[in-house]
């Protein structure tokens, strides 16, 4: 992609000043739009040092609202951030419904600089480009406008730049020996480049790459690829185009495709002895006691993921996981609906936002799954939404575990007489009235529309790198002991 770019491109000055204003105007209108139809916008810049991002980002922005955009610079993850999975970072930087995020640099250091350095092996290397690939996908899907840039000069164009910038005192600064030694290897960190740009140029988030010798040349470009993606994606608004029902390559889910159930199969009859529960249970909590020690020196992280029905025992079931661990160690929480800025982001955004760092244990109390779950049944997502969240979960989960994460999902399963008897009760108990609601009452009246929905979770989202664990949980004791040991072998085998 970058071998045959013509560097010797530019603009002369007078022309340059003929279209830039025209262009400020349009973008600024732009901008306008973009709030009133609530699109996101990302625009990264990659590209050599001394190609002139920053440069180019200051004439990007003067004619922008700026209570309408934020600038990122992303160099090397800090200290904290290398406790999380690498995209962790970025996730939290996607702008709201309506803003602008710009990026100076960006997720694609993993798949440049880090691996010139020797930070990133093959096998991470093909992960990392796995990941990004889906990251935008994910975002594109949800409507994001993403344009992405790399900035091109040729290594004595390179070298010249920072000469120049050495022989000022008031410049010389911005000249480290990180950048002299990318130049020194120029030729590596082109053959990384153009990986780069051959993996991760798709349909949805393509790249455009900026001949960056001539700076007038470089704006007028970088300008008008800007204002075309934005009017793109507000035709595609104002049209409220919405992707095909069913996305290329996956067959619609029919009963006969789904009519060997997961469900039908579990033995709900399992339990355990007074004796049996208190022996088990001890156990269990002592040795994930120990097991929390070693999860937090060898610096790993752990998730654990319930869903299940209502008054199936997810709150007992957590208070028994945690009862005997270390409150510094481990955050349980608690997922309701989202609110107002939670809704104007990407749906996984609050999740990524509450991952643990490496060492720590995160418990949820629901989860993701509320897209193809409540969100489904409920009507509060389009079709195409939940459906497409199939592969959106199923690839955050595979970056979880890329990074080594330790991930449990159960679902805690009761029959409906089992559910009913425990409505009943909580109804007739006055300590336990606050348990009940009348939103559990309708979700049990489209018992056969969860139950759906639930049998097509397990089915498209148990994969080897994250099965689910279904949990017989009629007997409460039964369940309690079963997700303790089933959560100690996990990291036991991951130790």
């Amino acid at each position: 992609m970058l071998q045959n770019v013509d560097l010797s491109r530019e603009v002369v000055k007078a022309e340059y000043k003929r279209l830039k204003g025209d262009l400020d105007l349009k973008l600024a209108d732009l901008q306008r739009q973009v709030k009133t139809l609530g699109i996101p916008v990302i625009i990264l810049f990659e590209g050599w040092s001394a190609s002139g991002k920053g440069t180019l980002i200051n004439q990007l922005i003067l004619p922008l609202d700026p209570r309408g955009f934020s600038v990122y610079s992303a160099s090397g993850p800090t200290e904290e951030e290398k406790f999380y999975p690498f995209l962790w970072r970025f996730w939290k930087r996607t702008p709201t419904r309506g803003r602008l995020a710009i990026f100076d640099r960006s997720w694609n250091r993993r798949v440049v600089t880090d691996r010139v350095e020797g930070q990133v092996k093959r096998k991470q290397l093909h992960q990392a480009l796995e990941d990004i690939r889906s990251f935008e996908r994910q975002l594109t899907d949800d409507g994001v406008v993403m344009v992405k840039f790399f900035l091109h000069i040729s290594k004595k164009e390179q070298k010249q730049r920072f000469a120049a910038l050495r022989e000022n005192t008031a410049t010389a600064w911005r000249v480290t020996e990180a950048d002299l030694w990318q130049n020194k290897h120029y030729d590596e960190y082109l053959a990384a480049a153009e990986d780069m740009l051959t993996e991760t140029d798709t349909e949805y988030a393509p790249w455009t790459v900026i001949e960056a010798h001539d700076r007038r040349f470089a704006t007028l470009k970088t300008f008008t690829t800007v204002i075309d993606a934005l009017n793109r994606g507000i035709a595609v608004a104002g049209r409220n185009v919405e992707e095909a029902a069913v996305p290329p390559g996956q067959p619609a889910p029919t009963i006969s495709a789904l009519k060997t159930t997961a469900l039908d199969h579990v033995d709900l009859s399992r339990s355990l002895t007074a004796e049996e529960y208190a022996g088990r249970l001890k156990e269990a909590q002592t040795r994930l006691r120990e097991l929390e020690h070693h999860i937090y020196r060898r610096r790993m992280p752990v998730v654990i993921a319930y869903e299940g029905w209502d008054a199936a025992g997810k709150g007992g079931n957590i208070r028994r996981l945690t009862q005997n661990l270390d409150p510094r160690g481990y955050e349980v929480i608690p997922i309701t609906a989202p609110n107002d800025i939670e809704k104007a982001h990407h749906y996984l955004w609050r999740f990524w936002a509450q991952l643990p760092k490496a060492g720590h244990i995160a418990i949820f109390d629901r989860t993701w799954y509320g897209r193809v779950l409540v969100e489904r049944v409920e009507g509060f997502c389009s079709e195409a939404q939940w459906r497409r969240a199939y592969r959106e979960i199923n690839a955050m989960e595979q970056q979880l575990v890329h990074f080594g994460t330790v991930l449990l999902k159960f679902w805690l399963h009761i029959d409906p007489d089992e559910q009913l008897r425990r409505f009943q009760e909580r109804q007739e108990e006055v300590h336990k009235q606050w348990k009940i609601t009348e939103e559990d009452w309708r979700n049990r009246a489209k018992l056969d529309q969860y139950r759906e929905a639930v049998e097509e979770m397990l089915y498209r989202t148990s994969t080897p790198y994250a099965p689910w664990t279904i949990v017989e949980s009629n007997c409460k004791w039964y369940a309690r002991v079963k997700v303790l040991e089933t959560v100690c072998e996990a990291i036991r085998e991951r130790l």
